[in-house]
């Protein structure tokens, strides 16, 4: 797809931004201070109660900060109007937060009608962005957030923080409650929106894994959003600050890793597939001169479907209703390959099926391809270790060459 159109990315400083609330000892955000640049992800990861949603907040003004600046493309909007300065601000949050009595269409056309765009740039940007957020326009445009999955209501409601084109994003925790599979998809999509529209985007999340995956760079916070590191992701995972930050990386900073590789960074092979028109002889058929052992079916839609092995298809008679293993998961392109390899370990079956932005099949991703990337990781975390290794390895295969005829595995000469 072609990138979009429309306004991109703006810079935004905090200079000392403090939140005290009456009664507390403590500043709840202790005089923090950050500059994001234009078009950047910046995710701010923290404990529970250190204050990042509370910086978040205080960045389109929903919370009043009591000292400090806010600049965003160097303009100081710290006393400007709140309510213009939230027009032109997107805000997702968990739970999508729609209007139960607003259909679809009419929860992402809020902000422009405010705004004061007329009846028909509206519906051209209503239909605009359902599409971009991978829902149908005439399948969605009228439906109640009652009749949507939890994702689709997070889709609708990062739509609806896009509508009036604001230059930055603000997002918190807005897929903490999904389920992971739905979760990691709307990260996937979060990734390839931002790939085409350049928006700066904060984003906030308790989830170390979530900011690897999202972010450009990562502001880790201790409490009152003091700052321990600000860094991009491999960084912190290769080189975190402290023991307050290698507590947010935790083990397997290798396998952390594999979320900075996307699934459109290895290859992705294609396979054998079939769709449910298809008569059931030339399935087997084409299964049979495929050279191997499965099949993909395919929806009407051309959606992975089933997989179908070749004892499947002697057992099917006449119909496939019954036949074949559902398709459990799927990946994007923006996928991470630790995704990937969540999805193939799920399976069991060494391999994921790969899918466009309408949930298309495009591919296949494997264990091997995926295997070899970890180990590529592993050498990388471990040069010495694997050179020390190496070292050993032609030490040992030395000493057995040398080593008299007839001497026993215990005997060795002086």
């Amino acid at each position: 797809m072609s990138e979009t159109s429309g306004t991109s990315g703006a810079s935004i400083e905090l200079e000392g931004l403090t939140k005290r609330y009456p009664g507390s000892p403590q500043p709840a955000v202790d005089n923090v201070t950050l500059e994001i640049k234009a078009g950047e992800t910046v995710v701010l990861v923290g404990p529970p109660g250190c204050g990042k949603s509370t910086t978040l907040k205080m960045i389109n003004r929903l919370v009043e900060p009591t000292g400090g600046r806010i600049r965003i493309d160097g303009e100081d909007v710290t006393e400007s109007d709140p309510v213009e300065l939230r027009r032109n601000v997107g805000y997702a949050i968990r739970s999508a937060g729609l209007f139960p009595h607003m259909t679809v269409a009419q929860n992402i056309a809020l902000v422009p009608r405010m705004i004061g765009w007329g009846k028909g740039r509206i519906k051209e940007r209503v239909a605009e962005l359902l599409d971009l957020v991978g829902l149908d326009p005439g399948e969605f445009h009228g439906r109640y957030p009652r009749q949507l999955s939890g994702g689709q209501q997070q889709r609708v409601g990062v739509a609806r923080a896009l509508a009036a084109d604001p230059p930055v994003l603000l997002m918190d925790e807005p897929f903490g409650a999904v389920d992971p599979i739905t979760r990691d998809h709307l990260q996937d999509e979060l990734i390839r929106l931002q790939r085409e529209l350049h928006k700066t985007i904060v984003f906030v999340t308790h989830d170390f894994d979530e900011a690897v995956k999202l972010g450009d760079r990562i502001a880790v916070l201790r409490e009152r959003s003091r700052i321990a590191q600000f860094d991009t992701p491999e960084a912190i995972l290769t080189n975190p600050a402290d023991d307050f930050v290698s507590g947010f990386v935790g083990a397997g900073g290798a396998l952390k890793r594999l979320s900075l590789t996307r699934v459109r960074d290895v290859e992705v092979t294609d396979y054998p597939t079939v769709t449910v028109d298809d008569p059931l002889q030339e399935i087997r058929n084409k299964l049979r001169g495929s050279g191997t052992n499965e099949i993909l079916l395919l929806d009407r839609r051309g959606r992975p479907y089933k997989w179908l092995r070749r004892g499947d298809l002697m057992r099917a008679r006449g119909s496939l209703v019954r036949a074949g293993t559902p398709v459990s998961d799927t990946v994007t392109r923006d996928a991470t390959l630790r995704d990937a390899l969540g999805a193939v370990l799920t399976d069991q079956a060494g391999r994921v099926a790969v899918t466009g932005r309408r949930g298309e099949y495009t591919g296949v991703v494997d264990m091997e391809t995926l295997m070899n990337s970890v180990h590529e990781l592993l050498k990388a975390d471990r040069p010495e270790a694997v050179e020390h290794q190496d070292e050993l390895e032609e030490v040992r295969t030395a000493r057995t060459h040398a080593e008299p005829e007839g001497l026993g595995g215990g005997e060795r000469t002086a």
